[in-house]
């Protein structure tokens, strides 16, 4: 894909975690890189270790001109859909940086409501340089928020399977149904209540 990098220096970068899991917020992040202070081993969050990751994301927040999170609570993606949810989460983080960028660059294909020029990259967290850093903030920020709902409900082993629909989540969730940070617009979590409602 073609990348034109506008010839300005305030490029941001954004990406998104937690569009597939059936529990917790989605997740995004925006990153401003330092062109003087360059980070080696940036890539798309998926692809690393968590080590890795967590090691990199200490590096990104020392190194980078600003950053910020964006975020969509459960009610919010039950209310929108998983789509629009993540739009305006992506929004938010570039309205939370300290400084405004001149252009942005969006992992995807679609781009969210901005005041400045973007462009969406299709697999942009392996491409570009600023989304790869705002996946990793944002993988490890959420994967952080689900370790620590795990400490609160330890029976859905959340900081296993991170909220996503595994074979251990959804017999947790026949087991013991739906907390509130399921959401409970997506079609397992559904299933389960309605069971539960004596629907199913």
């Amino acid at each position: 894909m073609q990348i034109n990098r506008p010839n300005v220096t305030l490029i941001a970068g954004v990406d998104e975690v937690g569009r597939g899991p059936l529990v917790g917020d989605v997740v995004t992040a925006a990153v401003i890189l330092d062109p003087s202070k360059p980070i080696d081993g940036l890539a798309d969050s998926k692809k690393l270790t968590d080590k890795k990751r967590q090691a990199l994301a200490i590096e990104i927040k020392e190194k980078a001109l600003c950053y910020a999170y964006g975020r969509c609570s459960p009610t919010e993606i039950d209310e929108l859909n998983i789509l629009h949810a993540t739009m305006l989460a992506m929004t938010r983080a570039v309205e939370g940086l300290s400084t405004q960028p001149e252009f942005v660059f969006i992992d995807g294909n679609r781009l969210p409501k901005l005041t400045m020029p973007a462009q969406a990259v299709v697999k942009g967290d392996s491409l570009v340089a600023e989304i790869s850093a705002a996946s990793i903030l944002a993988k490890v920020a959420r994967d952080d928020e689900m370790i620590e709902l795990d400490k609160r409900h330890p029976e859905y082993g959340f900081a296993g399977h991170k909220g996503y629909p595994t074979k251990a989540h959804f017999a947790a969730l026949e087991q013991y149904g739906a907390i509130d940070e399921h959401r409970k617009s997506f079609k397992p979590v559904q299933r389960v209540l309605a069971q539960a409602n004596g629907e199913g």
